[in-house]
């Protein structure tokens, strides 16, 4: 299975890093979207690379152009709510493919110790022989990307499957790996960090990337 750690090279993603992670920046939910849009791009260019393509003709003013073009068919599942801005950099780059959306989330008990996670809602189309692309921006214990994987298999089996996320912790990537299809799956993520709090929050993480976005929940 293929793991790739985009902050392992230099390049501007570690600017967008740098400020979904600050909590000096954290007040500004726009910027923090736009940040975590502006990853979304950056991966799904990554990804793009990986792909099936074909020729395909162009009839420009003056002649006529070979082009090859994405011969995938793609889907793009995202994990709601706080998937919704990392969802919206891949259609940046993706921009005609079909789209999944689940709703996973934790569910705590009464002072906030323990949490199961709950599948509440599915929207998906036909995933049979497509290319899948899972996007979330935080991977913490894996439990709600098992839960969505599993839901989303109720619309087929998919050719080949990429895992995308902004930061993972090393458990989550251990998750993922026993969960999907070695032959077939790629894991996607623009940082790995070492270890879960108590809470199972990613350490040093950014937080609640769902809060930040969109404002705390209750």
């Amino acid at each position: 299975m293929n793991i790739h750690n985009l902050s392992e090279k230099n390049s501007v993603l570690h600017h967008f890093l740098a400020e979904i992670r600050d909590v000096n920046v954290h007040n500004d939910r726009l910027r923090f979207r736009k940040n975590i849009e502006r990853i979304g791009e950056i991966m799904a260019y990554e990804i793009s690379q990986t792909m099936n393509y074909q020729l395909a003709t162009v009839q420009t003013p003056l002649g006529v152009s070979e082009i090859p073009l994405i011969a995938d068919q793609v889907v793009i599942a995202t994990v709601l709510r706080a998937g919704l801005p990392f969802h919206n950099g891949f259609l940046e780059i993706f921009d005609s493919v079909e789209n999944a959306f689940v709703s996973a989330s934790r569910k705590y008990n009464a002072d906030h110790t323990q949490f199961e996670i709950v599948v509440e809602y599915l929207s998906s189309p036909s995933i049979e022989g497509k290319t899948l692309l899972i996007v979330d921006p935080m991977l913490a214990t894996g439990g709600s990307l098992d839960l969505a994987y599993k839901a989303l298999l109720t619309r087929g089996e998919p050719a080949h499957i990429h895992v995308a996320c902004v930061i993972a912790s090393q458990q989550g990537i251990d998750t993922a790996i026993k969960l999907f299809p070695k032959g077939k799956t790629t894991i996607w993520a623009a940082a790995i960090d070492p270890g879960l709090n108590e809470h199972a929050y990613i350490v040093p993480g950014l937080g609640d990337a769902g809060d930040l976005a969109y404002g705390e929940k209750l």
